[in-house]
């Protein structure tokens, strides 16, 4: 039986290296992302016009975007995810020097990622259907439409009072009732377990990554900015306050959008 201070001991080894492993990630993708919106390469930044058609996508066009929103929901999402996943690392090691089975952390956070991935697809399409459409500015713009722009803030200022938004808001914000409430054994169930923070963690935030579209899908400010909100509104003690204002502001921001454009 090993002593409680070797166990901690052991626990704090896993900490420090679950850190090393998520600020390297983290700092992986914000860089891919930063370089992405800063270069033309591979990317057509630019509408496409030939002959007043705008041009398809080819294949290479869409993988590009894809890996361009993965990446990107692995920088703006995965910060906020971090107390979660650390807290995983705790309970999982203290569990297995009782005698349970030991996993990854790189397991839960894999359940984690696959859900943003499924979300990044989504977007993917959106972005296709509307560069097609002629709705967005460039391939990585904002909403050339108004009434477009207006309607998706109004839908995520109505969000941010949503009974859904605060039960999956609920949940991202107290990783100790999920882990304690929910823990299933072994490599299956903390993939389990990553997929189901996912999806708590998609269901709050989904539409603020929509946000995008309007303020322009590779805009660093917004993208940075939205980051922040989404990592605030999980660890403040009034998050669920900050939401609700937020929502406010996203309605009348998207009302007046809407009615400039229509006088």
């Amino acid at each position: 039986m090993q002593t409680s201070s070797h166990i901690e001991s052991i626990v704090k080894r896993d900490r420090w290296i679950v850190i090393f492993g998520l600020v390297a990630l983290i700092a992986i993708a914000w860089s891919y992302t930063i370089w992405v919106a800063q270069s033309n390469t591979g990317m057509d930044m630019s509408m496409g016009m030939d002959s007043g058609n705008v041009r398809h996508w080819t294949g290479i066009d869409f993988t590009l975007m894809f890996a361009m929103w993965v990446v990107m929901m692995v920088a703006m999402m995965v910060p906020s995810a971090a107390p979660m996943i650390l807290l995983f690392a705790t309970v999982n090691r203290r569990r297995q020097e009782q005698s349970g089975p030991f996993v990854s952390t790189g397991v839960f956070l894999s359940g984690y990622l696959v859900v943003w991935g499924v979300f990044s697809f989504g977007a993917t399409m959106a972005n296709w259907g509307l560069h097609q459409a002629s709705l967005l500015t460039s391939m990585m713009g904002s909403s050339s439409n108004d009434y477009l722009g207006g309607a998706i803030l109004v839908t995520a200022g109505l969000f941010q009072w949503s009974r859904l938004k605060y039960v999956c808001l609920t949940h991202c914000r107290s990783p100790i009732n999920f882990l304690m409430s929910g823990w299933k054994d072994g490599t299956a169930g903390a993939l389990k377990m990553g997929l189901q923070h996912g999806k708590y963690c998609l269901g709050c935030c989904w539409i603020l990554m929509a946000l995008l579209f309007v303020l322009g899908v590779m805009n660093l400010v917004w993208i940075a900015a939205l980051a922040a909100f989404v990592l605030l509104e999980k660890i403040i003690s009034g998050g669920a306050k900050v939401s609700k204002l937020t929502g406010v502001l996203l309605v009348g921001w998207g009302t007046w959008v809407i009615l400039v454009a229509a006088f």
